[in-house]
């Protein structure tokens, strides 16, 4: 269902008019029926504004249902009943900072890195599922190179 027509169906039902409403809100009456009619889509202090002058929650105006939406809650175990990787410890964490340094990138650059990150799953061993940590400078320092210790 459109928004606007949304509203209307709650403003009727609560047998209001556009300019009761328009008073309530302190929103022009032509913009409500701008908002009703689908010509213009409201904000959200705008829905907000029009839930109050309604008396109902906000939802009720996005929403069908007779309840609150229940939350999306991601799963944590896949079928197999092993949990899903970054669901917990210090996958979790790593998985947390990833989003953080994601939210810093461009927008093209997350585009690359999604599809670098795509391609290496496709590529990858399904078995393969810890990342490599970064190695301490003490412990770069004291590595052999592959090709001296194969000498």
């Amino acid at each position: 269902m459109m928004i606007g027509a949304r509203i209307r169906s709650c403003r009727e039902a609560k047998g209001l008019s556009q300019g009761q409403i328009e008073e309530r809100t302190g929103l022009l009456r032509c913009y409500v029926s701008r908002v009703e009619n689908g010509h213009t889509i409201p904000s959200l202090d705008t829905l907000e504004k029009i839930s109050r002058a309604l008396e109902m929650p906000i939802y009720q105006l996005v929403y069908e249902g007779d309840e609150p939406p229940q939350p999306a809650l991601p799963a944590r175990r896949r079928s197999s009943g092993n949990p899903l990787w970054g669901s917990r410890g210090k996958q979790a964490h790593l998985l947390m900072r990833l989003r953080l340094l994601l939210g810093q990138m461009e927008p093209d650059d997350r585009e690359l890195l999604f599809f670098l990150a795509q391609s290496l799953a496709k590529h990858s061993r399904p078995s393969r599922t810890v990342l490599p940590t970064r190695k301490s400078r003490a412990d770069r320092a004291t590595a052999v190179p592959e090709s001296r210790a194969s000498s």
